[in-house]
């Protein structure tokens, strides 16, 4: 019997769903309680015993895949990225990897210009001080006086600065790869180095992919170039940000606010010094949250899974219109 492993968060909780998909192929799952994504170690015990996997941000080393031998055929990723995925390792050993590219532009970039309006605006410290009783007109700016700086100019990035461009913010963005001309024309964005882009915005959305060139991309060096005041926005992965060295950018006013939907540790610690700032807005890594998107991945989760597994067009077709 086909054994597939669903250890995607996002999915495990409405599994009844995607239960006649598997039903009607024959398709056996695995479940593991998932705190926000496995390590390798958790799925270590779990080798050798599946086909398949939907999957999150599950640590998929080459340890694990080379244990997953020879039954593990594919990898379905639940989303867009797949940095804890070894991509090379994979591709090595004759497993597919799948995903959905650009699944969350809408919701992600719909994020970030809500943390932009909000530290412009003051909403949250406004809100706390009339409920403790306070008339304090706490100041605020408007956002044609602002400027965006986008670091990772692609789908998320680029929407960004559409919605920026919305409320007439000076727009500056910075990637390691050359950008189409016909977008800097369209929205009037000016391509800067990372150091001169981080000293002139007032806001600094990351929105680039973690790889090796953006791993703790903002470090002790980079935060000491960024424009006194500035609101950093992450809502790409968290190990871009060197995390120790934010919060003391944080800590010595460097930094004026961070919002922050991802982190180096996911969930964030207890005792993580975040907590208790009140210049920072956190979120449980949830800036992909939308029904209509999630309905998509759902879908086109399942379907590349069927595919990696050898079913014919025909039965995917079958098992999809059979979900509730």
């Amino acid at each position: 019997m086909t054994t597939v492993l669903v250890s995607a968060p996002y999915m495990l909780p409405y599994i009844h769903r995607f239960r006649p998909v598997f039903d009607r192929l024959g398709i056996k799952t695995i479940e593991p309680e998932v705190n926000e994504r496995l390590e390798e170690e958790e799925l270590l015990q779990y080798a050798g015993q599946f086909d398949g996997v939907i999957c999150g941000d599950d640590r998929f080393t080459a340890r694990v895949m080379q244990a997953s031998l020879p039954r593990l055929k594919v990898i379905s990723k639940w989303g867009t990225g797949i940095d804890s995925l070894d991509s090379e390792a994979a591709s090595r050993m004759g497993i597919i990897i799948s995903r959905t590219p650009n699944a969350f532009t809408l919701p992600v970039s719909d994020t970030v210009l809500g943390y932009i309006l909000t530290f412009a605006r003051r909403l949250p410290w406004m809100d706390d001080q009339m409920k403790a009783g306070n008339w304090e007109k706490i100041p605020g700016r408007a956002l044609h006086e602002c400027t965006l700086g986008v670091i990772g100019v692609g789908n998320i990035g680029k929407m960004v600065l559409r919605k920026g461009r919305a409320f007439d913010m000076r727009l500056l963005g910075n990637d390691i790869i050359e950008i189409d001309p016909a977008f800097i024309r369209e929205t009037g964005i000016e391509m800067l180095a990372l150091p001169e882009l981080l000293a002139q915005s007032d806001f600094i959305s990351l929105n680039c992919d973690l790889n090796p060139t953006s791993f703790h991309l903002m470090n002790e060096e980079t935060f000491s170039m960024v424009k006194s005041g500035a609101i950093l926005i992450n809502t790409s992965r968290g190990p871009v940000v060197d995390e120790a060295a934010m919060v003391r950018a944080l800590q010595y006013g460097q930094l004026g606010g961070a919002g922050l939907d991802v982190f180096e540790c996911e969930p964030l610690p207890a005792d993580s010094l975040l907590r208790d700032m009140d210049q920072v807005l956190l979120a449980p890594h949830n800036s992909n949250s939308s029904p209509f998107a999630w309905e998509h991945v759902h879908r086109n989760t399942l379907r590349n899974l069927l595919e990696g597994l050898k079913f014919t067009p025909a039965q995917i077709q079958e098992a999809l219109e059979s979900m509730r």
